[in-house]
């Protein structure tokens, strides 16, 4: 039994937290909501759309945590719980320390006051003195690097100058829980380096992190757990590589409706009768990167002519990857008898990069001209990389590695 959590490990605390708004479409529906929570304490679920549906959440000290998911998962909704800037319908939430939050363009700034100014300002408002600010303010304005532009109106600011005030004044804080949504999208490259560098700086020293972002690259260069919402409730939580590929094939699958996990029924002349992977017919098929794959198919053909098999590796998208038949490398199938032929077919090391693919076993005629029959498994590869691509290509750097 692990020893329990002492108030300085943690950070946030959160369990079964909901948030719902009421459906308002009409005037007397504005009217029928608020009755219900001066009456009841609570809305009508049947009235209510629920945003966050019992959402739990721990962040230690020290941890960096991604929260993903596609637009209107509750993302958003969760971070503005977090900081306070909404209250949870229900559940429990308890805070052990400073939060520094980026969530939403220009929050907290005056479009019309000056740059200088609205540093002045939201400084104090997040508890700097005037000694203190005095002494950051270069740092600050270093930081955001705006040039001549910090002494206009915040409202003649792009977007991308409004995130770079935003994040310096952020920076300088160095708070317990740095809490950023999307918004760092909006910088231009130069300055989303910039931020990436100061984040890592600040992990190192000790700090935490809770990220949005749709970006898997920087989830999972900066983070080390990550939790996929969808339609509001945790669908999956642990280590980041884990559950952004889970992420990642989900994206896939969504693009190939065609693809299926069973076998296709058919009564194709030329039949594949059996396909078994690495031992196994059906179920959750699991590999590590580098691992090898063992193909053996076992096809019906009536006229006692063994079949050509075309074996061949997509992307749960169904992007294809590689292919190969029998008859290109000129191999002979076995026979089990006048109608039942077999073979096997080996990869050694697979050098496929982490995330969901399917194999497709073909069974083509005797000529390999033409296709009758096909059947579908689906396989994940694990492992933890940031490469680009589909396959991992033997490679050496020269030079000195950095870490």
């Amino acid at each position: 039994m692990s020893a329990p959590i002492q108030a300085q490990d943690w950070l946030i605390q959160a369990k079964n937290l909901v948030k719902q708004y009421p459906k308002v479409t009409r005037a007397r529906d504005r009217m029928r909501a608020m009755s219900q929570l001066l009456i009841r304490g609570k809305l009508n679920p049947a009235l209510a759309s629920t945003v966050l549906d019992n959402i739990s959440l721990e962040v230690k000290r020290g941890e960096s945590v991604a929260i993903i998911g596609e637009n209107g998962a509750g993302k958003s909704t969760l971070l503005k719980l977090l900081t306070g800037v909404l209250h949870p319908s229900s559940g429990s939430l308890q805070v052990n320390g400073s939060i520094g939050a980026l969530l939403e363009l220009g929050a907290g700034f005056h479009a019309e006051y000056t740059g200088r100014e609205n540093l002045e300002l939201a400084g104090t408002l997040c508890g700097f003195s005037r000694s203190e600010l005095k002494a950051k303010t270069e740092e600050i304005i270093a930081f955001a690097d705006i040039g001549k532009y910090l002494d206009e109106p915040i409202k003649h600011y792009s977007s991308g100058m409004v995130v770079r005030l935003g994040f310096a004044l952020l920076a300088a804080q160095r708070p317990d829980l740095l809490i950023t949504d999307e918004v760092l999208a909006v910088g231009d490259e130069s300055f989303q380096k910039k931020c990436v560098r100061w984040i890592e700086e600040y992990l190192n020293q000790g700090g935490t992190l809770l990220l949005v972002s749709h970006s898997m690259y920087h989830v999972q260069k900066l983070c080390r757990k990550a939790i996929w919402l969808q339609r509001g409730k945790s669908v999956a939580s642990g280590d980041v590589f884990d559950v952004s590929q889970q992420y990642l094939a989900y994206h896939e699958r969504k693009t190939a409706a065609e693809v299926t996990v069973e076998k296709t029924e058919s009564s194709a002349h030329y039949q594949v009768r059996q396909v078994k992977v690495n031992g196994t017919e059906s179920g959750a098929l699991v590999l590590q990167s580098g691992d090898s794959l063992e193909i053996l198919v076992t096809l019906y053909a009536p006229c006692q002519r063994a079949p050509v098999v075309l074996i061949g590796i997509v992307r749960a998208d169904g992007t294809p990857i590689y292919g190969v038949t029998s008859e290109n490398d000129g191999v002979q199938l076995n026979a089990l008898s006048n109608t039942e032929f077999q073979t096997a077919l080996h990869f050694p090391e697979l050098i496929l990069l982490p995330g969901q693919y399917v194999l497709r076993t073909h069974a083509l005629d005797p000529e390999g001209l033409r296709l009758f029959d096909t059947v579908y498994r689906e396989f994940t590869v694990r492992g933890e990389s940031r490469e680009f691509g589909l396959v991992r290509l033997a490679h050496h750097w020269r030079g000195q590695k950095t870490s």
